[in-house]
């Protein structure tokens, strides 16, 4: 049962290729499923008219409902304008967001909407679980890199804790915090490209946090989604460029917010977390465990990729060759 104190829940699902289009139908499905009713389901298309068409066929009976509603992203190629659009969209007083490629347990939007009971509290995130193409995690694959896969990865709290940023793909924001910080700032995060950037939630939960100086945001590992992790992205290749491309968004965050802020959590994160991921692998190694010398040599790999990265990206934003916007969503269905 909803807390008639809570105000209703867009969920907003961002596609951009007929690929995942099994993927996408599941993702709705969950939504639908869930114990706490979404006031709406709205998927917001990245520029590919004919997964538009086929998906606005697909929900044709919902059409009238509004309990599903098809758009095609109003803004520049990428997830950030996808998701702006999806909030100018959208009708519910909280906006959560769902990857395509994820399902979410009955209970997640519950959870997430319990965090605003307390009116200071402007963002509340979940946790994300991989599953793995391959059936199970590859040996070497540490969990303290599962952010590489866009996945809950240890070092991060458990329960539910006050946190500098939420992780987009399980997330959701009251409206007030749009009013005060915006939208999704383009040109930092995934755009189209080849190359897997990040970082737009946590610039976007920053500038928030500046905004609005009261803002409380919140992690709560029960609302839970399981994540697909495509057998591509289980190679250690991946696993390079994209921390290699964290590092480059991270530079542009700090650009954006500064580098006190946006390397606060990072800093706590490469100095304890990671150094105890070294030793655990390290040790397992010495037992003769499987994969722990793996797993600590990837940690070792993924700290310089994301420190080549971010050396890389710092020079080109001295330079002035790295530009972005933060995004103002508007009242029409449309990110300005």
């Amino acid at each position: 049962m909803s807390d008639p104190g809570i105000p209703g829940v867009s969920v907003v699902i961002c596609a951009y290729t007929e690929d995942r289009w099994e993927d996408v139908l599941a993702a709705v499905a969950s939504v639908r499923a869930q114990s706490r009713p979404a006031l709406e389901t709205l998927l917001v298309v990245d520029h590919h008219q004919a997964l538009l068409d086929r998906l606005d066929k697909e929900y044709e009976d919902h059409k009238g409902t509004g309990e599903v509603r098809v758009l095609a992203n109003a803004g520049p190629r990428g997830l950030s304008a996808g998701r702006n659009t999806g909030i100018a969209a959208s009708r519910g007083g909280i906006v959560a967001f769902l990857d395509d490629d994820a399902v979410a347990e009955r209970d997640w939007l519950r959870h997430l909407a319990e965090g605003y009971a307390d009116p200071r509290v402007m963002a509340v995130g979940g946790r994300t679980e991989p599953v793995w193409a391959s059936g199970r995690r590859p040996g070497w694959f540490p969990e303290e890199f599962d952010w590489v896969v866009g996945c809950t990865y240890r070092g991060l709290p458990r329960g539910r804790v006050r946190v500098r940023n939420v992780l987009g793909g399980n997330a959701s924001f009251r409206r007030e915090a749009f009013d005060a910080a915006g939208g999704f700032a383009t040109g930092i995060g995934r755009d189209g490209n080849k190359r897997p950037l990040g970082g737009e939630e946590t610039e976007l939960c920053i500038r928030l946090g500046r905004a609005r100086p009261d803002a409380v945001l919140l992690i709560d590992d029960r609302a839970v989604i399981h994540h697909r992790v495509p057998e591509a992205r289980e190679h250690f290749r991946y696993f390079r460029t994209r921390t290699y491309a964290e590092g480059l968004s991270k530079a542009l965050v700090a650009r954006s917010v500064g580098a006190r802020k946006g390397l606060e959590s990072e800093r706590r994160y490469t100095t304890r977390v990671l150094p105890a991921g070294v030793v655990r692998g390290l040790r397992d190694a010495v037992l003769a465990r499987p994969g722990g010398a793996g797993r600590a040599g990837a940690i070792v790999a993924g700290v310089l990729a994301a420190a080549g990265g971010y050396l890389v990206g710092s020079v080109r934003a001295r330079r002035g060759g790295a530009t972005f916007s933060a995004g103002a969503v508007g009242k029409d269905g449309a990110g300005d």
